[in-house]
């Protein structure tokens, strides 16, 4: 995101500011962004860029000031090929230092029962998380489960036939006999 922010001195700046926020679509992902954009601030602003993320999971804390992306190795064996193969995976941990994202990541995962290795952490360029809360998932089921209301569908005047039906030969005249036979035989 780009817009003007005024700094601690009272002077106006253009920041540019990355957020990460839950969406199911890039459309999503822009609508949810302009929403909080418009909760912070009252300037314009501008979206610049959107972009999957590569983070596999994000350790929020109450009490910390920088997000830090931590990446982490997995080894796991591949049962086919008999081989011990490494899988990558990052991790954003909200804290103040260094120190303690290594702690509070330590903590977030310590429900995994495979070990790993904290291969490199730094401090991330993402300025904010907005994950989907409580009241905004309800309202996405909800949109997504309610349907249209169904409109009546209108009887045809005419009754549809099929050529090789035989209750066509009721309805037929007897002058049309020969089409009606000619419809009733296959086509080569």
């Amino acid at each position: 995101m780009k817009y003007l922010k005024i700094d601690q001195g009272g002077y106006e700046r253009k920041i540019n500011d990355n957020y990460l926020l839950d969406a199911v679509s890039f459309t999503d992902a822009e609508a949810r962004i302009f929403q909080k954009m418009q909760e912070i601030t009252s300037a314009e602003f501008q979206v610049m860029n959107i972009k999957k993320s590569n983070l596999t999971e994000v350790i929020p804390s109450e009490n910390g000031e920088w997000w830090y992306k931590a990446k982490i190795s997995i080894i796991t064996i591949d049962e086919e090929a008999g081989k011990e193969k490494k899988v990558n995976q990052y991790i954003l941990v909200m804290a103040d230092d260094i120190e303690h994202a290594l702690k509070r990541l330590e903590e977030g995962l310590s429900y995994m029962l495979v070990p790993y290795v904290c291969t490199s952490i730094q401090l991330s360029t993402i300025a904010d998380v907005f994950p989907y809360d409580d009241v905004e998932l309800q309202d996405k089921v909800v949109s997504v489960s309610q349907t249209p209301e169904s409109t009546p569908v209108e009887e045809p005047n005419e009754p549809f036939f099929d050529a090789t039906d035989d209750q066509f030969d009721d309805y037929a005249d007897d002058e049309d006999e020969d089409e009606v036979e000619a419809l009733k035989q296959p086509e080569e």
